[in-house]
């Protein structure tokens, strides 16, 4: 007997390997696959504006991107003793004005340097909530704890959102004709916006991508993230403390799935090499410098340097700098 429901997700003509050029943008589920992305070492630009929920405000940040016009003292504004830009996370801010403003800056020159060149967006909507900034009427992708009295409430339709993102897919094509875009919707219910409300708001998320992809047949495609999560995986145990956001086990099997879903045999087999490496890197030892500790570097190095030299596309240089420091040099060589 079968106790559960099983998501079907169909083959996809989308296949991610490692010389494979992301960017995602979206919710926190965005940044959950986009740091097991990371973690095996893809090309991934993630949440440069950091965490966005609702699609105009993901939108805005891509045709920002896409403008290549700087941030500037403009575009910032000041609460609680902090500066803060209305268009991106609040892991951005500071409270002095220069910190802030090269922070945002950094990391928009590095993203607006790479996303002509990239081949695949994922892209993570999270709620059809909007606030507008009463003052100009601009929706805003975070409050930053503004009042709300400051802010007007909308709910964004399905007609503004197609119509925003069947702009925004017209440039990204004639940008690069071959460009695909992959939806999810974020399975994180907004518990605040009520229980009602929220089944609105991702139903609307829903019919919204599922318009663009009548409009984009060739570019655009999605991933049931949401449906694996609320109806596969429905039990409690596989949401966090706060039984709303899903917990490690769950992300670890939507992974799982993405991955049988858009990696070749070949690129799996490459994470699987990966993966025993870096749990290797991960290992906090007993009783570090002793001769046993020393030889297990040695051999994790060796095993480092066998993986250089069949996949030399691939840079560990994060691990090389923070674990072994001057002991890895000459591995990538």
């Amino acid at each position: 007997m079968n106790f559960r429901t099983t998501i079907e997700i169909p083959a996809s003509d989308i296949r991610i390997d490692h010389s494979t050029r992301l960017m995602l943008f979206g919710s926190c589920f965005a940044e959950n696959i986009g740091g097991k992305l990371l973690q095996y070492k893809f090309q991934v630009d993630m949440n440069p504006f950091g965490i966005l929920y609702n699609p105009l405000s993901v939108a805005a940040a891509l045709r920002r991107l896409l403008s290549a016009v700087p941030f500037s003292e403009a575009d910032l504004v000041f609460h609680n003793g902090l500066y803060h830009s209305f268009m991106h996370h609040g892991h951005f801010s500071a409270p002095d004005k220069d910190t802030c403003l090269h922070n945002i800056s950094e990391r928009f020159e590095r993203a607006a340097g790479s996303i002509r060149e990239t081949d695949l967006f994922l892209i993570t909507f999270g709620s059809a909530y909007a606030y507008k900034w009463r003052e100009n009427g601009e929706i805003t992708g975070n409050c930053h704890k503004f009042p709300a009295r400051l802010f007007h409430r909308v709910r964004l339709s399905v007609d503004e959102i197609t119509e925003e993102w069947g702009k925004l897919i017209t440039t990204l094509t004639t940008i690069h004709p071959n460009i695909k875009l992959l939806f999810t919707v974020s399975p994180v219910r907004h518990w605040k916006e009520g229980a009602h409300d929220n089944q609105v708001s991702k139903s609307i998320l829903h019919l919204a991508i599922d318009n663009l992809q009548h409009l984009f047949e060739e570019n655009v495609r999605y991933f049931p993230a949401y449906e694996v999560m609320i109806d596969e995986l429905r039990d409690y145990r596989f949401y966090g403390e706060d039984m709303i956001h899903p917990s490690p086990v769950a992300v670890d099997y939507i992974w799982q799935l993405f991955g049988n879903t858009f990696f070749s045999a070949g690129t799996r087999k490459i994470n699987e090499e990966w993966e025993q490496i870096r749990k290797a890197i991960d290992h906090h030892p007993l009783h570090p410098g002793t001769e046993a500790h020393g030889a297990f570097i040695e051999d994790t190095l060796r095993k480092l340097a066998r993986f250089t030299q069949k996949y030399p596309e691939i840079s560990w240089d994060e691990e090389k700098h923070r674990w072994f420091g001057g002991r890895a040099e000459g591995v990538n060589e």
